[in-house]
């Protein structure tokens, strides 16, 4: 009989006790505790089991489960005589920062410390213990939400004092999305304030602590900050400011700590399905038939080296509504994903263009995110999608010792769930000039040039501010972002009836955009060729003018040979020229 489907259930005990459906992970237990590592930190993207996992090792290794081996009798672990044995006898230290999301420090440290002081308060009962001194009863009485910061960063590793001694075994500590505050910190602006507190508590709570057993921690990235230090230079001048960057990590004193990524070799089936298990569940929940579409949905995360892993949050739905449907990538508003590619540079536009036509890149990957650096740096962007899921490893490049040069990773969407979320994600850029937008594509197609420069400079008006970086954009450089960001929404929007392409070699020079129409037969969409131009006012004095070159330009050169060398009626071609001038723009075509 299948098993019921639980949605969102994060509690092991209640899963296994009310018989919902269960992918079995228990291996992760043997394989974490035999690696003799004091602190591991994983990560993995969001909604990938992180949290059930560790409500399961809670589960397995906390004093408060002891005699409690029915959780686990029909599990993997229990198959091992030597885990039968060590289940329920350690005391653990459970807690998590998901619901760490504040806009302001001040608020985000008073969050730590209400989640930290409410995880302690379960431990009261000491203070009633003759085997602490009275100073130790009262530090226990004086855990409150309006403990000073030292009290807060220290309480952890005082309570894994008093555990250890009353229990006679040290302590377990879990820590659920740790990077949860770091994210929002990032995000609000207030990163430097809060990786000095939290550095400050993780270095009391995991490296200073001698009644510490193992830890684990989980998250979506390893958190790093690069930050401008100042200091002193003495010249023959006097005294002048100089600036070096630092990386200002929460992990900067942990050296016992051990980091597996999505591309560290180690528990690679611990988060996530295995195909094995995915098809499985299928069977039992009588959806046999959809395995080829599940899997072209699904699958593609790679951990390690471990291939076809798929994505636990969508294939739990899928076996609950019966249907294949945008779930994990519905699960989020993607929104530091969406502002990364809508507000970064041409570049960052053309090689999602690639991803969206089913192509792969080629970059540099750096498994520590440095959340600073996603602000100018395109490898930071792409080790960020990497890490939370949108992208996944086709191949990769060994580490160069040689020119000390990082991985080069090949990249592709993940499958055809995220292609879907990227698509959806593009098409409301242009949510704010929707009408004018279909408007303005319906112009293009029939040729329609009094249109189209009529519906542009409304959409142009209306999007051009959702494609500014806001970090000083050049006059050259905002025409080429809203381009760019212009050709993906033409993109999704005609992908039926067009294939789409740009800044591609033809003929004797370059294009910027090529529709080249799918069914050539009927001629009824024209193939249309479309050179951006953005005003040179040493060399044009009118847009006019500059229009006039963009046209020109196509037919010196020859742009239409692709199109008539793929079976396009050179009769049957349009070109268009675009001339920008800041956010003003002027069309002609012949």
């Amino acid at each position: 009989m299948a098993r019921t489907v639980s949605i969102g259930t994060q509690d092991f005990e209640k899963m296994i006790q009310r018989n919902c459906f269960y992918v079995d992970k228990t291996g992760f237990i043997k394989e974490w505790w035999e690696s003799e590592d004091e602190v591991t930190l994983i990560t993995r993207p969001r909604r990938f089991g992180k949290t059930l996992n560790m409500s399961m090792l809670n589960c397995f290794f906390s004093n408060k489960y002891a005699d409690r081996g029915e959780l686990f009798e029909k599990l993997e672990i229990w198959k091992d005589g030597k885990y039968r044995e060590i289940q329920g006898t350690y005391p653990v230290i459970f807690m998590s920062f998901a619901e760490i999301k504040q806009n302001n420090y001040n608020d985000a440290v008073e969050k730590i410390k209400r989640i930290v002081c409410e995880v302690c308060q379960q431990f009261e009962f000491l203070k009633n213990w003759d085997g602490l001194t009275e100073i130790e009863k009262k530090n226990i009485s004086n855990i409150s939400y309006n403990m000073s910061d030292v009290m807060a960063q220290d309480l952890i590793k005082n309570m894994s004092n008093y555990l250890s001694r009353y229990y006679g075994k040290k302590v377990i500590i879990l820590l659920d999305e740790y990077d949860t505050p770091m994210q929002e910190a990032y995000v609000n602006g207030y990163w430097e304030e809060l990786v000095a507190f939290t550095r400050s508590l993780f270095n009391s709570t995991f490296k200073t602590n001698p009644y510490l057993e193992r830890a684990i921690m989980t998250g979506i990235t390893t958190a790093e900050y690069s930050a401008v230090r100042k200091f002193a230079k003495q010249t023959s001048n006097g005294s002048a400011k100089a600036e070096t960057m630092s990386k200002e990590s929460i992990f900067s004193d942990l050296n016992n700590l051990e980091v597996v990524t999505t591309l560290t070799p180690k528990y690679e089936t611990a988060f996530g399905f295995t195909e094995e298990e995915v098809f499985r569940a299928l069977d039992e929940q009588g959806l046999s038939d959809k395995k080829n579409d599940v899997k072209i949905w699904y699958d593609g995360f790679r951990f390690g080296s471990k291939n076809d892993i798929y994505n636990p949050w969508s294939i739990i739905n899928c076996l609950d509504k019966k249907k294949i449907a945008l779930y994990w990538a519905e699960s989020s508003s993607n929104g530091l994903i969406n502002s990364l590619v809508q507000k970064g540079s041409s570049n960052i536009k053309m090689m999602v263009e690639e991803l969206i036509n089913g192509s792969t890149i080629n970059v540099p990957i750096d498994e520590q995110i440095v959340f600073s650096e996603l602000d100018y740096s395109e490898d930071a962007v792409w080790s960020l999608m990497l890490a939370s899921g949108y992208l996944k490893v086709v191949s990769s490049e060994e580490l160069n010792l040689i020119r000390e040069s990082d991985n080069e990773y090949e990249l592709a969407l993940t499958n055809r769930e995220i292609l879907f979320m990227f698509k959806k994600m593009i098409l409301r850029w242009f949510s704010p000039a929707k009408s004018e937008t279909n408007e303005f594509i319906k112009a293009l197609i029939t040729g329609d040039i009094e249109s189209m420069n009529e519906y542009m400079n409304d959409v142009a008006l209306n999007t051009f501010s959702s494609f500014d970086s806001g970090k000083h954009t050049s006059e050259k450089k905002a025409p080429e972002n809203f381009f760019h960001g212009f050709v993906l929404g033409l993109m999704v929007d005609q992908s039926e009836n067009y294939i789409i392409t740009s800044n591609r070699e033809s003929g004797f020079g370059r294009y910027d955009i090529m529709l080249e129409p799918k069914d050539k037969q009927t001629q009824k969409y024209p193939g249309i060729v479309i050179e951006f131009k953005v005003i040179n006012p040493r060399k044009e004095n009118s847009l006019e003018e500059t229009v006039e070159a963009a046209l020109k330009q196509i037919e010196d050169r020859n742009y239409d040979a692709e199109l008539i060398n793929r079976g396009e009626n050179k009769e049957n071609i349009h070109h268009y020229g675009f001339a920008f001038k800041s956010k003003e723009v002027l069309i002609d075509g012949r």
